[in-house]
């Protein structure tokens, strides 16, 4: 029993003495620790407020275009697709194009070559270039719109079927 009792306070002058040697590391490891979460957490904070911000364009974009705003809401529907948002950017050009809300068929393939930059899964980035190629064949530039074709069927993309099937017609 008195070895137990020696070995408890032998244990607690050890800490004791490491803390006393180490205070200042440990005060300073304990603020990094409390910066790095405060940070993460205004990043991630930060992140939400953007992701909410550009949902709230894309709403305002769509009641300017039921309302016949057409120029407002192209403007705020380029600037959705710019923001490179996962998400509400793809969408963002998927209204350009089956509104024809732009004309300029190199400015559109621009917007697909900055969604295609996007990090993003496997499969969202052949559904973009399945949409790309499809737009290219649908606007004369058959060729080029059959390379990427191409390219999922030899990437063995998820839309190998159909890229089969648009390469047959």
């Amino acid at each position: 029993m008195d070895q137990s009792i020696e070995h408890k306070t032998d244990f607690k002058d050890r800490l004791i003495n490491f803390y006393n040697h180490n205070k200042v590391k440990i005060f300073k490891l304990i603020i990094f620790l409390i910066t790095c979460f405060a940070v993460i957490v205004f990043l991630k904070y930060n992140h939400e407020r953007k992701n909410i911000l550009v949902a709230e364009n894309y709403i305002k974009a769509g009641v300017y275009l039921t309302s016949n705003k057409i120029e407002n809401a192209k403007n705020i529907y380029k600037e959705i697709v710019l923001s490179k948002n996962k998400f509400y950017s793809i969408l963002a050009l998927n209204k350009l194009i089956e509104k024809e809300l732009i004309s300029d068929n190199n400015e559109i393939l621009n917007y697909f070559d900055i969604l295609e930059n996007i990090k993003s899964n496997k499969d969202q980035k052949d559904l973009i270039i399945l949409k790309k190629a499809l737009y290219m064949i649908k606007n004369s530039e058959v060729e080029n719109g059959k390379k990427l074709l191409k390219g999922l069927v030899n990437k063995n993309s998820k839309f190998i079927i159909i890229a089969q099937d648009l390469l047959k017609k």
